[in-house]
């Protein structure tokens, strides 16, 4: 009997989940199974994968294949590469120590990549959420202004000309006194004109 590994539908309509089964290829796609090894979740970000490596490869190893998805979804949780540990082991090129010690530490790699993933995610996330909150706080305070009473603006412009001309009277109030001083400075300042000295007329001589 040809076995297939491969995803079995269930969800509601634009949310689906799968389990992943290793069923009769003959089956139909959601009907009969021989074993439940998992599940796959593609609405969350990243995906939930939830799978029984051991029995995964135990199928495996008796010839099940799996379809094109179910083999991408098999290798991301690592379970071709604990088959070709297995067989390196069966063939003598390694014990089980060392297949067990290098399992373990792709998992632990996978894990950190796993991490890094979900902390860049929720970077993202709030900082799209604060942009959001600076457009909305914008967004309100522009409307605040679009709202104030025309008296309210009125007003205030007509304060802002007073004020103008205020500042320019006493400008021009400060130019005059500075002009007047600097006047009555030159005016002390200027030396006495000297009498003129009329020149008497000589007496005419007497006949």
């Amino acid at each position: 009997m040809p076995v297939k590994i491969r995803l079995q539908r269930h969800g509601k309509k634009g949310k689906p989940f799968f389990w992943i089964v290793a069923a009769d290829s003959r089956a139909k796609r959601d009907g009969r199974f021989l074993e439940k090894l998992g599940i796959y979740n593609p609405n969350t970000n990243p995906a939930t994968i939830d799978i029984n490596v051991d029995n995964s490869v135990k199928w495996l190893q008796n010839g099940a294949q799996p379809t094109d998805t179910a083999r991408a979804i098999l290798s991301y949780k690592g379970v071709m590469l604990k088959k070709h540990l297995a067989e390196g082991v069966t063939k003598g090129a390694l014990t089980e120590e060392q297949a067990e010690a290098k399992f373990s530490a792709w998992l632990e790699e996978k894990a950190n990549a796993v991490t890094n993933k979900k902390n860049k995610l929720a970077s993202a996330k709030d900082q799209a959420k604060a942009e959001a909150l600076k457009a909305e706080k914008a967004v309100n305070e522009a409307r605040i202004v679009a709202a104030q009473p025309v008296e309210e603006v009125a007003e205030e412009v007509v304060t802002e000309e007073t004020t103008t001309e205020e500042v320019v009277a006493e400008e021009t109030a400060t130019e005059e006194v500075v002009v007047e001083e600097t006047a009555a400075v030159e005016t002390e300042e200027a030396p006495e004109e000297a009498p003129a000295v009329v020149a008497e007329e000589a007496p005419k001589e007497e006949e």
